[in-house]
């Protein structure tokens, strides 16, 4: 009863200024465990709520997390957007590879450190300091856990291609006197590949292996391209594109025996899949914040303390983060990423049990229903999350525009200037064509059953719909192979 008083109270205490869509339903957050009990606590029986005590700031910001006023906001703004009408619908969101909601348990344990335990975790003479790096330290702890590190072993950054950049520059440089080799895959993200760019401009070897048909590397062609002064192998755990799985034990035990660190940029398997690094024989692995369900702007690197791998620090400053990631850590984030962690740990086993029923009733209802629909990537050793499927005779960015009421993503170069299709897909050996023609879709721990169901008809309408109006599959139809077909410019 007492809760309920609290929140009435707070709503109450947030005025609402009267618009022209003030009958329309408004978008709210619910008040969950922690904000409900920083309410209860700070709302004494029978006061009234001012709209601001400067006394007690956390009213007011509590408050602020009970209604959505975007569109009703008093504070007039020269670089505002145009309010959106409250009724209109957003798409549904299969794009869960570039980006995943917020937990709202990760809310719940980082409103704290938002509101109240604002002290810098480096400040040793008081108690706010204090509390915010035992703050930081509990989640060190969660994220070694879910990895099964050492908490020393972790290191906050800013995201994954930070870790990324720490981890290659950093090794490559730290132990460059001797060894100036490195190797990784032609499919890796393109901040490890822009890394490795960058290095070979300052004087390294770097070796891009290619990977087979199915996206995964050839272990023999690894063991023949280490090298005497070979320093360094990374090779990401699980594709972003096309959710290809690389046998991870086995990269880690052949760069053990030859000697060599091995790093895995572990962005996208992290959480997902049951991951050890010493199991794996893992030196070094990047994890990222908002592909866990966590904030934007936190991951993490693990570096192997026995035996010691050492780095060249990226960043000068105050010395934080055992000298090699200087910088104020962010406490919201980072407390933020370690409840996120927490959360994936206890329930990897559900969700990738419910992701992969919701993969497969997608891909069988496509491939059913559609001809020419090709599988990018290996369907066995592969994240069931992340499906990339080429529709022969259809152009992705057309598809995707057709389908604007879902949010999804095209494996070709959409957001840039450049016709030219995914380099992944490139990689594995897709057709120009087919490359230009495929999506990607995403499903994750909030992706619905019914939203599975509602994609795979929209896609399935707007496919068919497209290749009517095109001529190179209307010639399919009537037998004409494609392939013989010499085309000519005017």
């Amino acid at each position: 009863m007492l809760l309920r008083t609290a929140w009435r109270r707070a709503a109450a205490a947030v005025p609402v200024a009267p618009g022209p869509n003030s009958t329309a339903p408004t978008r709210g957050l619910r008040l969950r465990g922690t904000l409900r009990a920083l309410l209860a606590a700070t709302v004494p029986a029978g006061a009234d709520l001012p709209p601001w005590r400067g006394d007690a700031p956390e009213y007011y910001t509590a408050s602020l997390f009970l209604v959505d006023h975007a569109t009703q906001s008093d504070v007039p703004s020269a670089t505002a957007t145009p309010p959106q009408a409250e009724s209109e619908l957003r798409p549904l969101y299969m794009d869960v590879q570039a980006t995943t909601p917020l937990d709202p348990r990760v809310l719940d344990a980082m409103i704290p450190y938002l509101v109240n335990y604002y002290g810098n975790p480096h400040s040793r003479t008081h108690a706010y300091g204090w509390e915010s790096e035992a703050a930081m330290e509990h989640a060190r702890q969660q994220v070694a856990s879910l990895i099964g590190a050492d908490p020393r072993e972790i290191i906050f950054t800013s995201g994954a291609t930070e870790s990324n950049n720490i981890a290659i520059k950093g090794v490559a440089r730290f132990y460059r006197s001797r060894k100036k080799h490195l190797i990784t895959t032609q499919t890796e993200h393109k901040c490890v590949l822009d890394s490795c760019r960058s290095l070979e401009a300052e004087g390294f070897q770097v070796t891009y292996l290619p990977v087979k048909k199915s996206g995964i590397i050839d272990l023999k062609e690894l063991e023949s391209a280490i090298q005497p002064d070979t320093s360094l192998v990374s090779v990401m755990t699980v594709n972003n594109e096309i959710g290809v799985k690389q046998p991870i034990a086995e990269i880690g035990r052949i760069c053990s025996s030859r000697k060599v660190y091995f790093h895995t940029d572990a962005a996208q398997a992290v959480g997902k899949i049951p991951l050890d690094v010493n199991d794996m024989k893992i030196d070094l692995m990047s994890i990222s914040g908002h592909k866990i369900y966590g904030p934007k702007g936190v991951g993490a690197i693990y570096i192997r303390r026995r035996p010691r791998v050492r780095v060249e620090a990226l960043q000068s400053g105050g010395g934080q983060e055992r000298g090699m990631r200087s910088g104020t850590v962010p406490t919201p984030l980072v407390v933020g990423l370690g409840a996120a962690c927490e959360v994936a740990q206890q329930e990897m086993e559900y969700d990738h049990k419910r992701i992969s029923k919701l993969a497969e009733r997608l891909t069988q209802k496509i491939m059913k229903s559609l001809p020419d629909v090709v599988m990018n990537g290996d369907p066995e050793h592969h994240y069931p999350g992340c499906i990339n499927l080429s529709f022969a005779y259809v152009e992705g960015e057309s598809l995707l525009m057709a389908l604007k009421d879902v949010a999804l993503s095209s494996g070709s170069a959409c957001t840039s200037a450049s016709l030219e299709p995914s380099y992944v897909l490139r990689a594995i050996g897709t057709d120009e064509d087919l490359a230009h023609s495929s999506i990607r879709f995403g499903i994750g721990r909030f992706t619905t059953e019914e939203e599975v169901d509602y994609t795979v008809e929209k896609c399935i309408h707007h496919v068919k719909r497209l290749r009517e109006m095109s001529p190179l599959w209307e010639m399919v139809q009537d037998g004409i192979d494609l392939k013989s077909i010499k085309w000519t410019q005017h």
